[in-house]
């Protein structure tokens, strides 16, 4: 099951990892604007990537294999993306292409939340298990997934399987059922709200904070 995101909603997750994901936002742009920003001026400098800052009760890491793997109460910071888990692996391919993979121990969920404060958009990721490809821009959830967006504090879209992959390049969604879906019967369950209701959401957000 493929699902396409409402085009207002531009851009997930994860990355940890997944660091990884830019998540949509809801930022509503006039055409000029997005030329204009989609050019940048003589001698602008790209966006810094972000620090990421990962606390554990154990590191270890070898120079050999460009992996390392953090254990014990991990939470990892990347910008406004904070990833909690047991475990976290993190390698690097030849090419300088990243990869994690975030477990937990039984009876828990590996836990991501994306902020997107000028679409007054959160995004929440759990799951069993999560992975993220840095060459494909792909975050995936494994078992009991379940991603949802939250406009101004309000839940607006849901899916729920055994599998829910982001795909970034393509923004768009793909969900699998399974025995293990975190939706009844083993199947895909998706939620989404019309796109006018969240648009409204951001803009009583919006007129709030002014």
């Amino acid at each position: 099951m493929t699902l396409q995101r409402p085009r207002s909603s531009v851009a997930w997750l994860l990355t940890v990892a997944m660091a990884c994901m830019t998540l949509p936002t809801l930022a509503q742009t006039s055409q000029s604007g997005a030329q204009n920003a989609a050019a940048p001026t003589s001698g602008e400098q790209p966006a810094a990537e972000p620090d990421t800052l990962i606390l554990s009760d154990t590191l270890d890491y070898d120079d050999v294999k460009k992996e390392s793997v953090f254990t014990g109460n991990v939470i990892m910071t990347r910008g406004p993306m904070t990833l909690h888990s047991d475990k976290l692996t993190m390698r690097e391919d030849a090419e300088g292409f990243q990869y994690g993979t975030a477990t937990v121990e039984k009876g828990k969920l590996v836990r991501i939340r994306q902020e997107k404060p000028e679409g007054f958009e959160v995004i929440k990721a759990e799951g069993l298990r999560a992975e993220y490809n840095g060459k494909t821009e792909e975050l995936e959830m494994i078992g009991q997934a379940v991603i949802t967006r939250y406009v101004c504090g309000k839940p607006f879209d849901s899916i729920r399987g055994e599998r829910v992959i982001y795909k970034q390049k393509s923004d768009t969604y793909q969900a699998f059922g399974g025995p293990n879906s975190a939706a009844a019967g083993g199947r895909v369950r998706s939620l989404a709200k019309p796109r006018a209701s969240s648009e409204k959401a951001a803009a009583e957000c919006k007129q709030k904070s002014q």
